[in-house]
């Protein structure tokens, strides 16, 4: 709109009010009690100067909208203030017209400050009326609140709404450039967007949806007309409560007789308006992220919180950064994908109630955005009342004698993400993964083999009094989980049946070091004093012999993105719970983009994935995964190709999996939070284990997607330099081993004798035979005799290089 011509008249007047009545007309009208000061005439002989800035381009704070990645499902509003700005074109005509009849009947015809009113209410104030009249037009109520809104401390907003006569003269002299500057359809938007209205309602698009549940544009007569009404005493109008009713009432009453008084409506409409019973349906908006939309998201609404903070792009300090985003007015795409959230929240209750100690807790992340997209734990986010505590007793026997009550099943507490005194929960075994990285990045292919015994003697030191030693020694001795050799494995077959005695041998060949360093780049933080310790140098991560095990802390969301890197061929994305941000304008800021780099290569990537498949239920592209897998209903439950990997720490104090497509990558912990040290132990495929809630929330995620497979890597990453291997038939056991160790394998001899044509107690042949990897395993069959010549001579257990293994499905590992 055009800014209004203004005659010579009219100016000269503003003037006036401006350099002779400051001092006498308008302190006795305003301020009765004030007299002519020396402070009111120095205000009154300021010239007129620039308009502060806060007047023409500040806005008042915008409360901020959270949604799921539809950008259509509400997550969560944070506000200080909940507002939201709207257009005038987007507020009824009548609500317009009723703040003009309950606030400044003559609003489009005075110049920002209004002669006649001033006069008014010097003669009311003077002449000892019951009721004091003020003067302030809409304009001067806007400079004042726009002052105030603008302050960047408490003294300035007490100095923008302090009863002084100079800032009376101050409002004045700015409402009058104030109105040559802006229209008054422009004057009107601001103060109706600024206005505050009670019950946590600040503008009047908060005001409609607080009271009346439906859009400013949607008001009728009397409703526009008890909102126009409340901006004088919201809280002592307030209809929301008993009190306050009455007073509501009385002034929306009021206000309607204003408007017959100003022509906005007819005496016919007034009646009908006023004998409307007053009734407020709509709510006071829901506030932070102990409110969401739905009960289960709070925790995924705190992760982006805590997101935000970290920001330094929305400012310098977390005071700045946590008031730009409940005073901002952003609309926030966050990356939650409702399906997979409601998926995970359902499935993670399933398995655990709220009320129980241990918790279920389920991280979901998008491969090659680092997107999450569900986080979810058997728990409820919020405070426990300390005047009503519903939280159970603490978990640890030592608090529990305290007094001390534990964190379930409400918490504030970031579970999932770490922070805030949560360093994470062992993994167990999924960390053998970082091992099989680090091994095919040296160039050991997934067909090298070891023979896994039951018990392995490291290299590692470790104190001579761990249960983890070697009788009599200092060396880390490890074992299998079932207490039984594993026998000669691969990385495919070794990670299927998650043997101890392979990873470990396999991390002292590549260097402890260098394992820790593929888990620091895919993401695992180390925020446990004592891992960080371990992980800071070489040297003492060189020593770390049980960190292929999952000794090591970690968060949920830290190992589905660990995972979800190499599902997306080595491709890491920093998690992100954001996928667009858009400011008050509309203008969408590129903090959102996804922040990614290639941490491994693509084809070590693959083969890595490769070798996850196994312990899933799926196949390689081989389908060496020998005869037993840890998790292996994962695969047909998700009905895609998957991959992943179970895990158990010592006495079962925690239970993982992992289980990915190539569209999400899903991981699961269970563990007490309070009480790491716990006596109960975490199951696997149990219906109260860790795995229905892995493999459950993956499922839903899928539902309707497509079904990608994974892309196969490269016959020399998975089989490496093959040689042949000597024919050893009917040799005597120790010339057969000389001759194959001296071709470069590592000789080892079966204890399982086989029919053979040969002599009983000479070599029978090889597993494999025919050709191997340099360097691998190659088992000397022992001869039984008594087969006939041309007969089949039988191979060992199983028919491949597996050996014995635990059985199919056990848990843990």
């Amino acid at each position: 709109m055009r800014k209004r011509d203004h005659n010579v008249l009219t100016n000269a007047a503003s003037l006036l009010i401006c350099g002779l009545l400051a001092g006498v007309v308008v302190a006795a009208a305003a301020f009765p009690a004030v007299a002519m000061s020396g402070l009111a005439a120095k205000a009154g002989a300021e010239t007129f100067g620039a308009l502060p800035k806060e007047l023409t381009v500040a806005r008042a704070p915008q409360m901020s909208h959270l949604l799921a990645s539809d950008g259509k499902t509400t997550l969560a509003t944070m506000y200080d203030e909940n507002r939201k700005d709207v257009r005038l074109k987007d507020v009824a005509p009548i609500m317009q017209k009723a703040i003009i009849a309950a606030e400044d009947h003559d609003f489009y015809k005075h110049n920002g400050v209004d002669l006649n009113g001033i006069a008014r209410a010097f003669v009311n104030n003077q002449s000892g009326a019951a009721s004091q009249q003020g003067a302030s037009t809409l304009t001067m109520q806007y400079v004042r609140l726009a002052i105030a809104y603008s302050a960047t401390h408490p003294a300035d907003v007490v100095a923008a709404t302090e009863d002084t006569s100079a800032r009376k003269l101050r409002e004045m002299r700015y409402a009058l450039q104030i109105d040559k500057e802006l229209s008054k359809d422009e004057i009107l938007e601001r103060y109706l967007n600024i206005a505050a209205f009670g019950n946590g309602a600040y503008g009047i698009y908060a005001a409609s949806q607080v009271y009346f549940n439906k859009p400013p544009s949607k008001l009728k007569i009397e409703e526009a007309a008890m909102l126009a009404g409340m901006v004088k005493a919201p809280s002592t109008n307030d209809p929301t409560t008993k009190s306050g009713y009455k007073g509501a009432l009385d002034r929306r009453n009021y206000v309607i007789e204003n408007m017959v008084e100003t022509g906005a409506i007819t005496r016919q409409e007034a009646d009908a308006a006023k004998a409307t019973k007053l009734v407020v349906t709509g709510k006071r908006a829901p506030n932070g992220c102990v409110a969401t939309n739905k009960k289960g998201w709070g925790f995924f609404c705190d992760y982006f919180y805590r997101w935000w903070m970290q920001q330094e792009t929305f400012g310098s300090t977390t005071y700045d950064r946590e008031r730009r985003l409940k005073s901002g007015g952003y609309v926030i795409t966050t990356t939650l994908d409702a399906q997979a959230q409601e998926g995970a929240d359902k499935a993670v209750r399933r398995a655990k109630p709220e009320n129980s100690k241990e918790a279920a807790m389920v991280a979901v992340v998008e491969p090659g955005t680092g997107r999450v997209r569900a986080l979810a734990v058997n728990r409820n986010f919020k405070l426990d009342d300390p005047n009503k505590p519903a939280n159970k007793q603490h978990s640890d026997p030592k608090q529990r004698k305290k007094g001390k009550r534990g964190n379930y099943p409400n918490t504030v507490n970031p579970l999932l993400t770490g922070g805030d005194g949560i360093t994470g929960y062992q993994a167990g075994s999924t960390f053998k993964i970082f091992t099989i990285v680090a091994a095919l990045e040296k160039g050991i292919p997934l067909s090298y083999t070891f023979n896994a015994p039951q018990q392995f003697k490291s290299e590692y030191i470790i104190d001579r009094s761990s249960p983890a030693a070697c009788p009599g020694t200092h060396f880390y001795c490890p074992t299998n989980s079932n207490k039984k050799p594993g026998g000669v494995q691969t990385m495919w077959s070794a990670f299927a049946q998650s043997t101890n005695t392979y990873f470990v041998p396999l991390q002292q060949k590549v260097g402890a070091e260098n394992v820790v360093d593929v888990a620091k780049r895919l993401g695992i933080q180390f925020r446990q004093t004592e891992d960080a310790k371990f992980a800071g140098s070489k040297d003492a991560a060189h020593q770390w012999g049980a960190f292929t095990l999952g000794v090591s802390q970690t968060t949920p969301l830290e190992l589905a993105n660990a995972y979800a890197t190499l599902a997306a061929d080595g491709k890491y994305c920093e998690p992100t719970p954001v996928q667009e941000i858009r400011d008050p304008e509309g203008k969408k800021l590129d903090v959102a983009n996804p922040r990614c780099e290639k941490r491994v290569t693509t084809e070590v990537a693959r083969a890595a994935v490769d070798a996850a498949r196994c312990p899933v239920g799926d196949n390689s592209s081989t389908s060496r995964c020998g005869g037993s897998r840890t998790a292996a209903s994962v695969k047909g439950i998700v009905k895609a190709p998957v991959a992943g990997k179970s895990g158990t720490t010592d006495s079962e104090k925690t239970a993982s999996l992992v289980a990915m497509t190539k569209q999400y990558a899903v991981a699961g912990i269970m563990a007490d939070p309070d009480w790491p040290q716990t006596n109960v132990k975490m199951k696997h495929n149990q219906k109260d284990g860790i795995n229905p809630p892995v493999y459950e929330t993956l499922r839903d995620a899928m539902k309707g997607k497509k079904r990608i497979n994974f892309d196969p890597p490269g016959q020399k990453i998975r089989e490496g330099d093959q040689r042949r291997i000597p024919d050893v038939k009917c040799l005597d056991v120790e010339q057969a081993k000389s001759r194959i160790e001296a071709e470069g394998f590592d000789a080892v001899v079966s204890d399982i004798k086989v029919a053979s044509t040969c002599p009983a107690g000479k070599a029978a042949g090889t597993s494999p035979d025919g050709r191997t990897i340099k360097g691998g395993v190659v088992t000397i069959q022992i001869s039984a005799g008594g087969a006939t010549p041309g007969g089949t001579t039988p191979q060992g257990p199983g028919g491949s290089p597996t050996g014995p293994g635990r059985p199919p499905n056990r848990p843990g590992g």
